[in-house]
């Protein structure tokens, strides 16, 4: 009985991966339920099992009795709460498991479809992949292969839920990681995803060695790597973006192959107006607008696209408020700067922020009014409003 109770002990842990002292304690508990069902409730009973010799001592009032002598009834209490511990065991192995790979690819078989969602046989699991966590142009059927990411991993009274997705970003930042060494092994670095499932898609990456293109790594070689990418995501449009500390120059690669004219920075909002030709406005604002709404959530600013006739108007009209707006009304803009202050500088001469921000703190002092530190505030503001 010995021998036989660890021989089942060490087959539980080696094939179901669930750690002997978790089995041991459930055997315990079930023996010692079935010993109180014979000697009743009230009885002082201990149980325990030797780890090293498998040996079962049941103790009543203190005395040792025979531990065999429980009959069918107590065998069969032992046999349900020991599979039920057993299959809790697993289920908590199976959680910890996949709660370690949320963010990781996996592996897996269709196996059936149920309430508008298709259930992956995972080996020791279940996945669940929503309708709306898969490409619109994909089918599965029974026994197809499916790659997706684990999103989430739930507990469930039926044991843990997997959620998976192949719409979700991290889904493309996980095949590029696979599928791109340099990446994996943090070489380029992936600083930035923007995706539409299906459409389209915007990765930023850049490189922490000068000597490694970190487009061309991504690319591979004849486009092999990111041709296989591709076909992953059934044809889904991957483009690679080259990451810059320069928001302008990272502007223009995010919108490519749009061609840039100007782009005009409002720093505290984060927004910016990018001026393009007539023949570029449709490409760089792209299909239903991809272009420009996966470029604004990729390097995180607002973005305003112009054609040139748009942008010429917006200049005339600009150029038509500054020469109809008073001097004074140009002038107010300077923060901390009061009506004598600004009078006194228009009739110095400075009727507008160009020519405050071109002067001299010398020149300024010499205004009554202005001092040293007043004269470098109002060059220093001038030149930012400019």
């Amino acid at each position: 009985m010995r021998n036989e109770l660890l021989l089942v002990l060490d087959y539980i842990q080696r094939e179901k991966g669930i750690d002997k002292s978790v089995v041991v304690s459930a055997v315990e508990a079930a023996l010692l339920s079935a010993a109180r069902k014979r000697y009743g409730e009230d009885a002082q009973i201990e149980v325990s099992i030797d780890r090293a010799t498998g040996e079962i001592i049941v103790l009543r009032e203190g005395k040792k009795v025979d531990s065999g002598n429980f009959g069918r009834i107590a065998a069969q209490t032992a046999k349900q709460i020991i599979t039920q511990k057993i299959r809790e065991a697993e289920r908590e192995v199976v959680f910890s498991d996949y709660q370690a790979k949320v963010g990781d690819i996996t592996n897996g078989i269709v196996h059936r479809f149920e309430r508008g969602n298709i259930i992956v046989d995972l080996g020791k699991t279940e996945g669940v992949l929503s309708f709306k966590e898969i490409l619109p142009k994909e089918e599965f059927n029974q026994g197809s292969r499916v790659r997706a990411l684990i999103l989430d991993v739930k507990k469930t009274s039926k044991g843990p839920q997997i959620i998976l997705s192949r719409t979700n970003a991290g889904f493309v930042k996980r095949l590029f990681e696979l599928e791109v060494p340099e990446i994996y092994e943090g070489i380029v670095e992936i600083k930035s995803i923007s995706r539409i499932a299906g459409e389209r898609t915007k990765v930023a990456v850049n490189s922490k060695d000068d000597k490694i293109d970190s487009v061309g790594a991504c690319v591979g070689v004849r486009g092999s790597r990111i041709k296989n990418i591709v076909r992953e995501l059934h044809g889904e449009r991957v483009d690679i973006v080259r990451w810059s500390e320069d928001i302008k120059e990272y502007a223009r690669a995010a919108l490519n192959p749009a061609k840039i004219d100007k782009i005009d920075l409002y720093l505290e909002d984060k927004k910016m107006d990018i001026d393009v030709a007539d023949d570029q406005l449709s490409l760089a604002i792209g299909k239903k607008g991809q272009n420009v709404r996966l470029a604004s959530k990729l390097i995180g600013w607002s973005i305003n696209i112009r054609g040139q006739v748009v942008a010429k108007e917006e200049e005339k009209d600009l150029i038509i408020q500054e020469e109809t707006q008073p001097s004074s009304n140009k002038l107010a803009k300077l923060e901390g700067i009061g009506k004598k202050t600004c009078d006194a500088l228009i009739e110095a001469g400075y009727n507008n922020l160009e020519l405050l921000a071109n002067a001299q703190v010398s020149e300024l002092v010499e205004i009554k009014g202005v001092g040293k530190k007043r004269a470098e505030q109002i060059i220093e503001q001038a030149k930012k409003l400019i």
